[in-house]
């Protein structure tokens, strides 16, 4: 008998796991953009870009998923009607019952993201983020409430945000202990009685939070315990080691190249497309440590500068940015286009599918190459 393949949903949920959606950008669209989760999905079209002949030849090939990296909508709309560019290209999806996905910023700093993927591709090791994200910022609230309490406090702080470890919600530790007080006088206590010292059986709930519901999860502590006067600490938990993801990546060269045979290796590693790859620098320098970023990157030059990298691999770089850069006597730069550097995503993604769901999914690259540069003199 055939395998089952999975639904639209299920791969959907697949990229959602490598490439977590609230890592993206607060600007960013990012996600399933068009088609049904309930829906089989058995071939998969990979590219970069969103347009028109990318979607008919989704449409040519049966396609069920387009993956792209870039958003077909960065902005509200209201319809997509084949009138204008963005319409044609959804409607022709729509039309051959094509779904569409992006991936953008969250498979930018992501492990086995676009920037690690050019990294692999220029055969660089010791691959490390440029700019490593900064990770959730964690607390760890401790409080202690009579047992038969327990169950309803917990409760009350899930709902409000604490406990969510990584697919886990309601994670706690409860341990179990005796409480001491002595109620004075103007207190209304909710076990003992004023000028009585009183032994409880307590249990210890320990929970972690997001350091940005603090203050949500201290409210529902304090409205859901039945004490008057609640003990509890919340302690602000440190970064747990090295950071694996982030914006760009920085590794080495297996063997030292000049500028000039690195650039050529470059051009040789990438797609070809008519732009084509220019140097900054000394052509004869030598090149070991390589800094890169796919896409847009030169909101990371001043890190660049900052760091041990030989040279900067990176598109769309303007003239001044570049040129103030470059005298500072830093690293070179190497310019290369962004339609190509961002391909190189395409094959880990592939490579993934392949791995996780066998041949229950046929994964293609589009060969189109949609960097808009057709001509160069």
């Amino acid at each position: 008998m055939p395998t089952l393949g999975p639904t639209l949903g299920e791969v959907v949920d697949l990229l959602h796991r490598w490439y977590p959606p609230a890592t993206a950008a607060s600007w960013d669209a990012v996600g399933l953009v068009y088609g049904d989760p309930a829906a089989p999905c058995a071939k998969v079209l990979l590219a970069v870009d969103p347009v028109l002949p990318v979607a008919r030849e989704a449409a040519a090939w049966g396609a069920d998923l387009v993956i792209t990296h870039h958003p077909l909508f960065l902005k509200p709309v209201h319809g997509f009607a084949p009138t204008t560019p963005k319409g044609r290209t959804l409607w022709t999806l729509a039309q051959a019952g094509c779904g569409l996905l992006a991936a953008h910023t969250n498979a930018d700093q992501a492990l086995g993201g676009v920037s690690e993927a050019m990294a692999l591709a220029l055969g660089l090791t010791d691959v490390a983020p440029l700019e490593p994200a900064s990770g959730a910022a964690l607390d760890k609230l401790t409080t202690y409430v009579p047992a038969a309490d327990a169950p309803r406090l917990r409760e009350a702080l899930a709902e409000a945000g604490a406990g969510r470890i990584g697919d886990y919600d309601s994670a706690s530790f409860s341990s179990p202990g005796e409480g001491r007080f002595r109620p004075l006088p103007g207190a209304r206590p909710h076990v003992g009685s004023v000028g009585a010292l009183e032994v409880v059986d307590e249990v210890r709930i320990e929970v972690v939070l997001p350091r940005e519901r603090r203050r949500p999860v201290v409210t529902a502590l304090l409205a859901a315990h039945p004490y008057e006067e609640p003990a509890y600490d919340v302690v602000e938990l440190a970064p747990a080691g090295p950071v694996e993801v982030g914006f760009g990546r920085i590794g080495t060269l297996p063997a030292p190249l000049t500028l000039r045979d690195f650039a050529a290796h470059v051009a040789a590693a990438l797609p070809t497309t008519v732009a084509g790859v220019r140097a900054g620098g000394n052509p004869d320098r030598p090149i070991r440590r390589v800094a890169l970023c796919g896409g847009a990157g030169d909101s990371l030059l001043d890190l660049v500068r900052r760091s041990d990298a030989d040279v900067y691999v990176t598109s769309d770089l303007r003239h001044h940015l570049t040129s103030e850069f470059l005298e500072h006597e830093g690293a070179a730069i190497v310019d290369v286009p962004h339609w190509a550097a961002e391909w190189t995503w395409l094959p880990t993604v592939a490579a993934r599918l392949a791995q996780e769901l066998g041949d229950t999914v046929e994964a293609r690259i589009s060969q189109i190459v949609t960097d808009p540069w057709t001509l160069r003199f």
